[in-house]
């Protein structure tokens, strides 16, 4: 078997880190990020012992 040259070895490195951002970018816009509602309400403050008071 036949040592590979050095632009073939640096074109399959290119190429893999291309096609792994290629997959990333593609599995985000199919898939993009929902908006979680917030899960708090305004109510009173509560205070905790020791809490500094205004």
């Amino acid at each position: 078997m036949t040592p590979l040259s050095d632009r073939v070895v640096i074109v399959a490195l290119i190429a893999t880190v291309a096609l792994v951002f290629a997959l990333v970018f593609w599995t985000v816009k199919l898939h993009p990020a929902q908006d979680q509602p917030l899960q708090w309400r305004q109510g009173p403050a509560r205070l905790h012992p020791g809490a500094a008071t205004i």
